[in-house]
């Protein structure tokens, strides 16, 4: 049985935690006509659909589904990365991470699959056992999985709690089961308690939480910062998130720009 237009703006509503009278304060219509969407009585307009969509800030992929529910085509594409439409936007990516080198650097898609990576990654990376390095790889389960990064990561309990907490509020934001059943398999890993977990000691001011990881004999810590694409009209770009994780003390920057020289 397909779910009507009405049924899914009003759960977008609700997940959003406005009123009728508030959307229709900001889409410029009245309650009335909401509350007449809502209950099927009144067939919204294209035009309607993708306004109350971007008022409830509903994700590309599903505003594709309200328009489909609504009995009208998709606006936006879904493009594979490999397309020759795309390559473009491949080499600006790769040109980026380049860039950022000797500092780490990715770009994950919706649910945290790695789509492309600079070798301040693959350094970070190095050492992890194949079952976790097999294509696709994933940002979050190499991070948290026992046999992957965890073991290395200095402050693992407040990292841990961050990532999760990032995934939940994504989870809110987006129907999407997937992400869901990540998070889900993640977040059931068993956590081993270390001696020095907790905040990190030291002279240095941290303006984030940053990830203090032990790489090689080295303890190095970064900030992380993402990115994505402003006013996206693909599926693909819109769930592209890029990651750079910024040098958190001296002593880091001292030490990639060892490797990288």
């Amino acid at each position: 049985m397909t779910t009507s237009v009405g049924t899914l703006l009003r759960a977008w509503r609700e997940r959003r935690g406005i009123s009728q009278l508030e959307l229709a304060g900001r889409a410029a219509s009245s309650s009335r006509h909401i509350s007449f969407i809502e209950t099927g009585r009144s067939r919204p307009s294209e035009e309607m659909v993708l306004r109350l969509a971007d008022h409830l800030d509903v994700p590309v992929r599903e505003r594709n589904a309200l328009l489909l529910a609504a009995g009208y085509a998709p606006r936006y594409a879904h493009t594979g990365l490999d397309d020759p439409a795309m390559g473009t936007l491949r080499e600006g990516i790769e040109r980026l991470l380049a860039g950022y080198e000797p500092y780490p650097a990715l770009v994950v898609d919706a649910t945290y699959d790695v789509v492309a990576a600079n070798r301040g990654i693959a350094m970070l990376l190095d050492g992890l056992p194949e079952h976790l390095l097999t294509p696709p790889l994933n940002a979050m389960r190499i991070t948290l999985h026992p046999e992957g990064l965890a073991p290395r990561i200095r402050n693992l309990a407040a990292w841990r709690g961050h990532l999760l907490a990032q995934m939940e509020r994504q989870i809110a934001l987006a129907r999407s089961e997937p992400l869901r059943a990540l998070y889900e398999e993640v977040s059931a890993y068993p956590v081993a308690e270390r001696a020095d977990d907790g905040e990190p000691e030291g002279p240095a001011a941290y303006l984030a939480l940053p990830l203090v990881i032990e790489h090689d004999g080295h303890v190095l810590s970064f900030v992380s910062s993402i990115a994505t694409f402003n006013t996206p009209m693909d599926v693909t770009v819109a769930e592209l998130a890029i990651e750079t994780m910024l040098p958190a003390d001296p002593a880091t920057v001292k030490y990639l720009r060892s490797l990288g020289g």
